[in-house]
């Protein structure tokens, strides 16, 4: 069988999918199928050495005109859609769903989260958080996105998401519920990580990671922080929020207590992880976050809202601290750090909890869908 992978971001980016799309394409080369990687890069990357895969990757400029863009994505699609078996969207979500309906190509999609809310609130053009923005009408620029967003989902045969919480918002976007399933996310953690040395001077360290956007509420964080005067912040990532952040923490007279690691490859990242004492994500909207599985995976007691997929994966008390919108963050910062045995209690349960969320059963299950796409297109029966 044949795969043509289209997504947004490969590396040298960093993100999720930028970590997802070739190690799901590694796995299922290594089963023996034809796979190909089409994605979008920054034009010094573009004649990069990809012969370390053992699949082929092309790359499209993602900084030409915007204007000849979608028309470059659609050529470049339509060229390497030609003899594949099975289209396997990652990004490019619009021009790849045009392409595979004209090809007539079956098309399987992954849904991370909105694309139509992400891009709005990016723009500044709503402020609502995930659940208000799914029951409110705006500006006609933010309704045509919610339009393009459903529309590209109505052409793939089948969705894979990685939460039930997120199958049902995708299925409230007029998406039958026999073509989408639900495949957790996995880690597949290095043997062993070196802890990094935090350029901080704190006896305690929290560390957060994650595009810096308003809703993962960042800033509450260091706030919280500013109330416990032996305890850091390591934020690992970047985005349009950072520099107001770094302001925060100059304004709060804490800038030596909050360390801003920018972007880092995996490996980094981890280790800068591995180095901190608690994990916090305190987002007003999740998938299924897959850095929560990494932190979990390191031994770290995790602390996150309970919004979107996370109560899936975290279980208050058991394995993390699930709290709300409301909760005082340096209350619960102050309980765990100052308990070792919480901490431990927690870190075994999360330990216990990535266990079942091994990279072999994503694969499998992803491979399932694919094979099923192809070879029995009106099976209904591969739900999770």
């Amino acid at each position: 069988m044949k795969i043509l992978i289209v997504t947004g971001i490969f590396p040298p980016d960093i993100g999720g999918p930028a970590t997802y799309v070739p190690k799901i394409a590694l796995s299922l080369a290594k089963r023996g199928y034809q796979v190909r990687v089409l994605t979008t890069g920054e034009p010094e990357n573009l004649s990069g050495d990809d012969s370390g895969y053992p699949f082929p990757v092309v790359r499209i400029n993602r900084r030409i005109p915007l204007w000849r863009r979608p028309f470059r994505y659609l050529q470049q699609i339509w060229r390497w859609a030609l003899d594949a078996d099975v289209i396997y969207a990652n990004g490019v979500f619009w021009e790849t769903a045009l392409m595979s309906q004209w090809l007539r190509k079956p098309m399987v999609r992954k849904v991370v989260g909105d694309p139509a809310w992400e891009r709005a609130t990016n723009r500044g053009w709503v402020r609502d958080n995930f659940e208000v923005f799914q029951q409110q009408r705006y500006s006609w620029k933010v309704e045509l996105f919610k339009v393009v967003r459903s529309w590209s989902l109505r052409q793939a045969d089948r969705i894979i998401v990685p939460s039930y919480y997120l199958a049902r918002r995708v299925m409230g976007w007029g998406i039958d519920d026999n073509r989408v399933t639900v495949i957790y996310n996995a880690v597949e953690l290095p043997e062993t990580i070196q802890p990094a040395t935090l350029p901080l001077k704190t006896s305690m360290n929290i560390v957060t990671a994650g595009r810096l956007v308003a809703w993962k509420q960042v800033d509450r964080v260091i706030e919280a922080i500013a109330t416990l005067p032996d305890v850091g912040l390591v934020i690992i990532g970047d985005g349009p929020e950072r520099s107001r952040l770094q302001s925060l923490a100059r304004v709060l007279e804490i800038g030596d207590r909050v360390y801003f690691s920018g972007q880092l490859p995996p490996q980094e990242m981890l280790a800068l992880m591995a180095a901190c004492d608690l994990f916090v994500l305190n987002s007003t909207y999740e998938g299924l976050p897959h850095v929560i599985l990494e932190a979990m995976s390191l031994g770290l007691p995790v602390v996150a809202t309970a919004v979107g997929g996370t109560p899936e994966l975290v279980r208050d008390g058991e394995n993390g601290r699930l709290i709300t919108d409301d909760t005082l963050l340096s209350e619960v910062f102050s309980q765990l750090l100052y308990c070792p045995a919480w901490r431990q209690k927690l870190a075994l349960g999360a330990i216990d909890t990535v266990r079942q969320f091994g990279w072999q059963r994503l694969v499998a299950e992803t491979e399932a869908v694919l094979w099923k796409t192809v070879h029995s297109p009106n099976d209904a029966t591969i739900n999770s």
